[in-house]
Parts: C-alpha cells; sequence; structure tokens
C-alpha cells in the first residue's frame, strides 16, 4: 500500500513483545491497524492508520466507529480527488491514558509485576477484564488510604516506597516495549 501512495501502515518487528509468549509470538512481525477504502478507479474514498503512541496504549487502543467510517465513505463518493488521511476520526471506544493503562496491567498482575492481557483463543477466557482490573486498582488504592489511618505515615511511606522499588523493573520493561511513534505526516 506505501509503495502505491495509499497508506503507510506501522510495523512491529517481533522483538519479545511483553516477555515473549510463545502464543503471542510473531516471527514476521505485524502491522498496526489500518483503514483504506478504494473504489474500482482505485480513487481512495478513505484511509485511517493507528500511530502507535502511550495516549492509545501503543496501538491497542480504540478504532474508528464503523458508521464514522461508512459516513466518509459516502461523502468521498462525490468528490473527485482522494481523500486526506483522516487523523482526528470518530472512535468507538473511549482511550485509556497511559497511566490507566499501566495502573490496569499491574493490577492484572496483582500489583508485584504489570501482565499484558492475552489475546484470547477459541474457547479461552482470560482470569480477569480490564474493567475488573480498574476495580482492583480502587481496592488497592483505599487500602493505601485505609492503611494511612490505621498505621503511622511513616511506616505506610516506607511499604509504599519499598512497593514502588520492587514494581518499578516490571514497569521500566512494560514502557520500553510499548511504542511511542512520531506522526511523521
Amino acid at each position: 500500500m506505501q509503495s502505491l501512495g495509499w497508506l503507510d501502515v506501522f510495523f512491529n518487528a517481533n522483538d519479545g513483545h511483553l516477555r515473549n509468549r510463545s502464543w503471542t509470538s510473531h516471527p514476521n512481525g505485524y502491522y498496526q491497524p489500518a483503514v483504506i477504502s478504494i473504489n474500482r478507479a482505485q480513487r481512495i474514498l478513505y484511509r485511517w492508520r493507528c500511530v502507535p503512541k502511550y495516549q492509545n496504549m501503543s496501538g491497542a487502543g480504540a478504532r474508528p466507529e464503523a458508521k464514522y467510517v461508512i459516513g466518509k465513505i459516502r461523502e468521498a463518493m462525490n468528490m473527485t480527488d482522494d481523500a486526506e488521511l483522516d487523523r482526528q476520526p470518530l472512535m468507538g471506544a473511549g482511550e485509556l491514558n497511559w497511566l490507566q493503562f499501566l495502573l490496569i496491567l499491574t493490577a492484572h498482575g496483582w500489583f508485584l509485576r504489570p501482565k499484558a492481557f492475552p489475546l484470547l483463543r477459541d474457547g479461552t477466557k482470560d482470569t480477569v477484564t480490564p474493567s475488573q482490573a480498574m476495580r482492583r486498582v480502587w481496592v488497592f488504592l483505599g487500602l493505601w488510604i485505609a492503611s494511612i489511618a490505621a498505621f503511622p505515615v511513616q511506616y505506610v511511606a516506607c511499604a509504599f516506597g519499598l512497593w514502588l522499588i520492587l514494581l518499578a523493573p516490571g514497569m521500566i520493561e512494560i514502557h520500553r516495549q510499548f511504542q511511542n511513534e512520531p506522526d511523521p505526516y
């Protein structure tokens, strides 16, 4: 698609993403999501590509809403020029910010080490959903607040500092594995 000038899609090499579990291996790499619509005359009616950034969870975030894309395609059918790259589409779901994303990954790993949510296979079920992980975050935060009320502040501060030290290597690992690409266009 890039050689035709239609759309430049971001590519990821298989570089140990998320602790390289065998069932998530991508030996030839993988592409970030993209949408392109082309008519029979090879005129571009719509184009969008995901630019992996921390704001969209490195490409794991929302996608353009289907009704929005269809509407844009219908509008473009009456035009004569190729559609421009859609940089601000209406997304089908809300985005988590990078901090929220790291929090739910940490909650999924029971606050010991961030753990990615697996790609579910036929008949498999994950032990926790992202919304359940977020509930864990609120409970965890509540326990820290309760411990401040129940114990001397300096003990709680020391425990919190120790927890941060233990958590840091996993957070750094996750942070380095996710992409934050500039958009050259």
